[in-house]
């Protein structure tokens, strides 16, 4: 009888996107999942995972896979699956340093025959033209005969506890035929959802982009609408629900779009179409906006106090959450930070609460000391900027008790009833 193939697995960058990767694997192959930095690598191989994507059941159950931060142990193995970030500079222009980082240590472990899978959103074009010569010039292989290479975006969506890894249909894309084959038989071995073999890796590349691109510019037509809204003395939510009864109208909302993905990725796509010569208008626009939200929502609060006859120089605003998104301890890129730095320069003393974010990672990510326990009649404003389940379980009077006599509430989520607060995005 022959054997079945079992293959040996490398997940490269272990955050939000490659611990689940590497459990799902670590469940059926033998994985190794290996990240640079060594204190998350200790603390996964005791079952502790502060993303908090993945519990210590979960990590028990993939009995095949062993966490590493030594390269020596990632040698031999058939399939290198890269989860990088891949962020944005102070320029807004694509930062390949961690993706040319992660090539260049892989080149030097690769064999051959294995086959090397990216995962980071890139723009068209760059597993190919930046990342193969990368590791051809460091392995000495030759590109699509002594090795090859895959591309299958990443879906996660952290803080997420329905729309899981395997239940997320998988693109999938190799550099030949038969590498797309296999790449896409891997994938369907632990994505329940199933997977599509794109014709292509940059036709794999561009589809990942433009998701979050679309998100991207259909979030800035809305805050653009609310703004307008405002303007009009109109409350934007109840716009949406009446809208949103045709059952073709696209159940979007105001808010502040930060975090690694959508508000990064749009700017991957129109640095490679400038490259080529063209200059995307709405989508630059659409960046625009909902970069300037910030900026927006502390005019509307200094507003709202003047209207209450409240000092705005020196006095206090607590800020309700710190993360991008809700129930996710996740502090990159947060918008968040544009309030806070914009609520100084009125020289109003703020004060910020998340009860998912470590007081040491904001300290070191932005410079903020956290209020563990905000005082109570302290705040001539509160925002409530993160709808974090904690939040949302807290009592209308709880979270007015934490206001001045005369304050104002200002709800970004509309979690909170109309009635009970001052404004809302």
């Amino acid at each position: 009888m022959e054997s079945v193939f079992q293959p040996k697995i490398a997940i490269i960058g272990l955050g939000y996107v490659g611990l689940p990767l590497a459990v799902e694997f670590g469940k059926k192959f033998q994985t190794i999942g290996f990240d640079i930095n060594g204190p998350r690598v200790q603390e996964l191989n005791q079952g502790i995972d502060r993303t908090l994507e993945v519990n210590r059941e979960e990590l028990n159950e993939a009995t095949q896979l062993t966490c590493s931060s030594n390269t020596q142990d990632i040698i031999g193995c058939d399939y290198y699956i890269v989860t990088v970030p891949t962020p944005i500079d102070q320029h807004k222009q694509p930062d390949l340093t961690p993706l040319i980082k992660a090539s260049e240590m892989l080149g030097g472990v690769i064999a051959k025959d294995a086959t090397v899978i990216y995962e980071s959103t890139v723009y068209p074009g760059a597993t190919e033209e930046d990342c193969v010569p990368i590791l051809e010039q460091v392995s000495g292989l030759t590109f699509n005969q002594d090795f090859f290479v895959g591309y299958s975006p990443e879906r996660i969506n952290p803080g997420d506890k329905t729309h899981r890894l395997p239940s997320i249909l998988k693109v999938t894309s190799g550099s030949t035929p038969e590498v797309a084959e296999k790449v896409d038989a891997l994938y369907r071995s632990i994505i329940t959802a199933g997977t599509y073999k794109a014709s292509s890796i940059r036709v794999a590349e561009a589809a990942k982009v433009i998701e979050n691109t679309q998100r991207d510019v259909n979030i800035a037509l809305i805050n653009e609408l609310s703004i307008i809204f405002n303007r009009l003395g109109i409350d934007t939510l109840e716009v949406l629900e009446a809208a949103g009864t045709k059952w073709n109208f696209l159940p979007f909302r105001p808010g502040l779009v930060g975090g690694h993905c959508i508000g990064v990725d749009p700017y991957y796509l129109t640095h490679k179409a400038q490259a080529v010569g063209y200059h995307p208008e709405m989508i630059l626009a659409g960046r625009r906006l909902n970069d300037g939200m910030g900026q927006y929502v502390v005019s509307q609060l200094v507003k709202g106090m003047l209207q209450k006859r409240i000092q705005v120089d020196q006095s206090n605003v607590l800020v309700m959450g710190l993360t991008f998104k809700e129930n996710c301890p996740d502090l990159r890129n947060t918008k968040i930070i544009d309030i806070i730095h914009e609520l100084k320069e009125y020289n109003i003393n703020v004060d910020v609460v998340d009860p998912l974010c470590e007081s040491e990672e904001a300290q070191k990510e932005y410079g903020i000391s956290l209020t563990k326990t905000p005082e109570k009649g302290k705040y001539d404003g509160v925002i409530l900027a993160v709808a974090h389940s904690e939040f949302k379980a807290m009592d209308i009077s709880e979270i007015k008790a934490l206001g001045r006599e005369n304050h104002v509430l200002y709800d970004l989520k509309c979690v909170l009833d109309k009635s009970h607060v001052d404004m809302r995005l």
